[in-house]
């Protein structure tokens, strides 16, 4: 800067010497001509004023120096500009072609564009496709971009609001409660019957089928003043998650065999159960009054399981029980209330609520409702209470007779009321100090299960972009160094043929699908009937796809999604009602209602099997035995012939036949003629004689071969799939 102004100084200082001196010449010759004799000082002063050019000068060079400094300012913040101007682009492996252009604020355009002269096939990138990493770094160099690979952000880690239980209470503040007992064994081994008699109430003879398909709760007041909380379990192979689930809350196990039955697939189950939850059994022998009933039999198979009775040196008390008669019910009690007393049971009944929810139902009226036991604490109306992602200010509480009661106390079994979201059977119940705390706990309950669900789907969006990255590796090597407008041609031709073989597809994918809607009367009911089909494993025939499940009755909603779905709607212990069915009825959809569980799975595999392809079975009709051979002249042919002896049956011409040599089938087809000495016949009896010739005639006869006649008929088909009872 400082040479170019010297410069421009001495141009200009030259200049405007120049030219004042021109000027003073000019003015000089006139004013010389006009006053030289009239004005000499005057004259003179035109020679001696310096300071006028040193001042015109320094003003101009002043004002110079200010449009340059100004202009190398400019400059220098234009190169700034520039050099920010590069912008840097954040991106991510596994990047899409829509995200690309949004990072780079382009259109996406304007990344084809940029590919368009690299192996990549412009013709099937679409705006969610995936970009390789080479891929990317290319359209930002040629954009003139600066790539910045970014990090992953680590979130806020968010304050864990969750309700927790409280620390153990102090062996002082804890008094005596009474026995909490589950009654397990297998199905119809008479577990509700026994329950009966010792409730003096008829529960099993309202049950559908007779087997029972929920926990029940009772609260059982012996003769003697003690208490007993039952728990009432399906014995059913279908509900083994809700003997668990009875087994985690129990004090006591109280296991019923049949005499006449033995050790059967669900008594194994709860033995299993009773030692995962480390839980002391009571055997319970029942149908003793029955002719058949063999007590000792049942106790040595039970020692294989580790069940060792007192008879045979073992700590487990068994009782020989009629359930029917009432024998020894009394005994069975008091075994239960003599081990209830060894395990010394006690419990806090002050401070915060804490229990287990058993089952959980919508009523109509009610809303809501949860059949739990309480555990700790003492429940009262207004409490606030909090279970799974659900949480609950008390309206109501009942009893299992459904009488309200105020309060609850440890051991209790308690019908809730005042929920705002069903609770999963299972959930564990604590109380919190108010609803904006319940409401903080599901909602933090809430995160951590989307947190859960992102991790997963991050997991499987990483396991399904490098299958990708592979596919289009393997891609670009089957292509090789080809043009892109031969490898257009042939993806194009790849195309044409596939489809067809896609429209096949989607209608043979259309017919062996099965999508399903499950309403069950409480949520575990439905637990149950998901469990089972998560056992189905025949989706090689007929894919089994479970479109929606709740509690409650068959709505409105679950018609229109059967409806978009072509899917059929199953019923358990749950209503229809009768504009719900005429509006199925109108839109093609099906409603099948069960009461009883294997009823509803009998009808599950039905429907699978009707969506299956019929199979073909072959019914033999007759057989013949080739005695001899020769061949007849037909115009310029040769016709191999057949002389035969019906063996078997008959042959009919207008059914199929087959011809087998030495046990392997050499053809099928069908008869050109049949013969019985030079008449045509129709039907060849078992013991006539026949000639034949078949439609194809490359085929050779040998004597000995057979001839079996047979028809086709279509038989319908069955699913491999058995859900275990």
């Amino acid at each position: 800067m400082n040479q170019k102004l010297l410069k421009l100084e001495n141009l200009l200082r030259f200049h405007i010497v120049c030219r004042h001196s021109l000027c003073q010449r000019r003015t000089l010759a006139q004013w010389r001509h006009m006053f030289s004799s009239a004005y000499p000082v005057w004259t003179a002063q035109l020679y001696a004023r310096p300071w006028q050019t040193d001042a015109l000068i320094r003003a101009a060079l002043s004002q110079h120096r200010l449009l340059v400094t100004k202009k190398e300012e400019s400059s220098q913040k234009s190169q700034l500009s520039s050099r920010k101007s590069k912008k840097e682009v954040e991106v991510w492996i596994g990047m899409t072609v829509e995200e690309l252009a949004r990072a780079m604020e382009k259109d996406i355009d304007y990344i084809y564009e940029s590919l368009m002269n690299t192996a990549v096939d412009i013709d099937s990138l679409e705006a969610d496709s995936h970009l390789d990493e080479v891929w990317i770094k290319e359209v930002i160099k040629m954009a003139g971009m600066k790539l910045k690979w970014s990090k992953l952000k680590q979130e806020k880690v968010r304050e864990n609001k969750d309700a927790v239980k409280r620390p153990q209470a102090d062996p002082a503040l804890l008094t005596p409660r009474f026995p909490v007992v589950t009654i397990m064994g297998h199905v119809d081994h008479g577990k509700t019957t026994l329950l009966d008699k010792l409730r003096k109430t008829q529960v099993a003879a309202m049950e559908a089928g007779g087997i029972t398909q929920h926990i029940g709760a009772f609260l059982v007041s012996l003769p003697s003043g003690e208490k007993i909380t039952f728990l009432d379990t399906p014995g059913h192979a279908a509900f083994s998650a809700m003997r668990a689930r009875g087994a985690q809350v129990t004090d006591i196990v109280i296991l019923v065999v049949a005499a006449d039955d033995g050790v059967m697939k669900q008594t194994v189950e709860s033995i299993q159960h009773a030692k995962d939850a480390q839980v002391p059994i009571v055997l319970a022998i029942n149908k003793c009054d029955k002719p058949e009933a063999d007590p000792e039999k049942v106790k040595k198979e039970l020692l294989s399981y580790d069940v060792v009775c007192e008879d045979y040196g073992g700590d487990v008390q068994a009782v020989h029980v009629s359930a029917l008669t009432g024998d020894n019910m009394m005994a069975l009690a008091e075994a239960t209330v003599a081990l209830a007393e060894m395990l010394e049971l006690k419990a806090d009944p002050t401070g915060p609520v804490e229990g287990t929810v058993i089952e959980s139902f919508t009523d109509k009226g009610r809303g809501p409702v949860t059949t739990a036991i309480i555990q700790r604490g003492t429940l009262r109306k207004g409490s606030i209470l909090v279970a799974g992602k659900s949480w609950a200010k008390v309206r109501l509480m009942f009893d299992e007779n459904g009488k309200t009661i105020n309060e609850a106390y440890p051991s209790m079994p308690v019908g809730i009321v005042g929920w705002r979201d069903l609770p999963s059977a299972g959930d564990e119940i604590l109380e919190v100090e108010s609803e904006p705390r319940a409401r903080q706990v599901v909602d933090w309950r809430k995160y951590e299960q989307e947190q859960e669900k992102n991790k997963e789907a991050l997991k499987l969006i990483e396991e399904k972009r490098k299958e990708h990255q592979e596919a289009h590796r393997k891609a670009r090597e089957k292509y090789g160094t080809l043009h892109w407008k031969e490898i257009s041609l042939i993806k194009y031709k790849e195309k044409k043929q596939q489809q067809p073989l896609k429209l096949k597809e989607r209608v043979e994918r259309e017919s062996n699908v099965l999508p399903v809607i499950i309403k069950g009367d409480v949520d575990g009911s439905v637990e149950a009937l998901l469990d089972i089909m998560d056992t189905y494993d025949a989706s090689h025939e007929c894919e089994l796809e479970l479109v929606h499940f709740g509690v409650g009755d068959i709505s409105e909603n679950d018609v229109n999604l059967a409806e978009t779905f072509h899917g059929v709607i199953y019923g358990f212990n749950v209503n229809a009602a009768n504009v719900i069915q005429q509006s199925a009825a109108k839109k093609g959809v099906k409603i099948k209602l069960h009461k009883i569980i294997y009823r509803l799975i009998e009808d599950l595999q039905e429907e699978l099997s009707s969506r299956l392809p019929c199979n073909v079975e072959e019914h033999i009709i007759g057989e013949a035995s080739i005695l001899a051979t020769f061949s007849v002249t037909e115009g310029k042919k040769k016709v191999p012939i057949a002389g035969c002896r019906v063996q078997k049956g008959q042959l009919e011409k207008q059914k199929k036949f087959k011809l087998i040599r030495n046990g392997h089938v050499l053809w099928k087809g069908s008869l050109i003629s049949l013969k019985h000495h030079k008449d045509d016949i129709s039907v060849s009896k078992t013991g006539m004689d026949c000639g034949l010739s078949l439609d194809e005639e490359k085929i050779e006869f040998k004597v000995g071969d057979d001839i079996v006649c047979y028809e086709e008929k279509e038989v319908v088909a069955k699913t491999s799939w058995d859900p275990g009872f």
